[in-house]
């Protein structure tokens, strides 16, 4: 078994507490570690569901904050649809995954895990005016 370390960072600097995964396979998709990563943070959120979601993706019916996406009304997140939004983010370059400092450009790409990984989501943000 191998611990992941997941960490969310912005172009402007912010760098999030990182959280770790258990994760009992070598290889990996992109695709797959995206998916496990987005239903672990909506199982957590669902257990409680606290005003704010600190999820890759904004669900919809929330709007951004500095520390996450407020909810306007508590509800149970639905992790398929967090999945399917976080896939479409990636594909239109709303963020770059680095897997121990390495770009993962492919959905479909075998990530090699090792014993400590360190998976970093990069959220980019948009240039004002360009």
């Amino acid at each position: 078994m191998k611990t992941i370390a997941f960490v969310d960072e912005t172009t402007a600097g912010g760098r999030g507490d990182a959280w770790h995964l258990e994760i009992f396979e070598e290889e990996l998709s992109l695709r797959e570690l995206i998916r496990r990563r987005v239903f672990q943070e909506v199982a957590e959120y669902n257990a409680e569901t606290p005003e704010l979601f600190t999820g890759l993706v904004q669900p919809g019916d929330a709007e951004a904050t500095l520390n996450g996406y407020r909810m306007r009304k508590r509800r149970k997140v639905d992790p398929q649809r967090q999945f399917e939004l976080a896939v479409e983010a990636f594909q239109r370059n709303g963020f770059v995954v680095l897997v121990d400092d390495r770009q993962i450009e492919e959905l479909d790409a075998t990530i090699h895990i090792e014993r400590a990984s360190e998976v970093i989501f990069l959220k980019l943000v948009p240039l004002v005016g360009g």
